[in-house]
């Protein structure tokens, strides 16, 4: 389920007069004035996949016994995971190391290494797939990484809301000015974030747009917490931020 806010963001204002001829870097015709707004929209979403890494560290005198010790180890983890319904194409192998160490206690022995990112559909059971893993010897494990597998649906509700506001900012202006809005000239995609994720934007039309273009910080990601999860997993809410500049063109009513 979506849930959408409007946020306008404060935004300097551009009104262009227009002489006998047409800007033609801009689009206004003669009798029209330019207003260049910039605003921002919101819209939260909750992440259905969890990523997450597990693997296993393993030392030998030789580097044939550390690696087989290692394939074992990892043979179980993997085990642990297919046995709680994980799916062999969600398992999959991120890196593979075996070499000599020189240095500290374990010095002259061989250190091997494999760890594979598992891929959770459902990420209320992250925690316990976390735990399977650790108890199945995993002696290395970090994440997860919560994520939505359609990141689109949400970013785009979150740039529909910016225009709008975009728009209602741009009817204000032009009430308040004896005007109205004529015609949309152009609208810039500005960015943003989706939960640690940074959106790109699309490059300014040319530099006097880079100058009037509002770069605002990312808000801070949202997490609200789940009550009814009990696995020490709370997935929460993963929320999108955009910004965006629209150029409206307006004209006496």
């Amino acid at each position: 389920m979506f849930r959408n806010w409007i946020l306008p963001l404060a935004s300097p204002l551009v009104l262009a007069a227009c002489t006998d001829r047409v800007d033609e870097a801009r689009g206004v015709d003669h009798g029209e004035t330019l207003l260049s707004v910039s605003a921002g929209g919101q819209a939260e979403s909750r992440p259905d996949r969890a990523q997450f890494q597990a693997g296993i560290e393993t030392w030998s005198r030789s580097a044939k016994t550390a690696s087989e010790e290692n394939k074992e180890k990892i043979a179980e983890i993997v085990t642990a995971l297919r046995e709680i319904g994980v799916e062999e194409k969600d398992i999959q192998t991120r890196a593979v190391h075996v070499r000599r160490i020189d240095w500290g206690d374990r010095k002259g022995q061989f250190q091997a290494s494999n760890v594979v990112e598992v891929t959770m559909r459902d990420p209320d059971r992250a925690g316990d797939a976390v735990a399977a893993v650790t108890e199945a010897g995993a002696n290395i494990v970090s994440g997860p990484n919560l994520s939505m597998t359609d990141p689109e649906a949400t970013a785009n509700l979150a740039y529909a809301d910016a225009y709008k506001a975009a728009r209602k900012r741009a009817e204000a202006y032009a009430e308040a000015a004896g005007m109205e809005v004529s015609r949309v000239l152009y609208i810039r995609d500005a960015g943003g974030t989706q939960g640690q994720t940074w959106l790109r934007g699309a490059e300014a039309m040319n530099e006097a747009v880079v100058q009037r273009t509002v770069s605002a910080p990312p808000p801070p990601v949202s997490m609200a917490p789940r009550p009814e999860s009990g696995d020490g997993m709370m997935v929460g809410m993963t929320r999108s931020n955009v910004y965006i500049q629209v150029d409206f063109a307006l004209r006496e009513k």
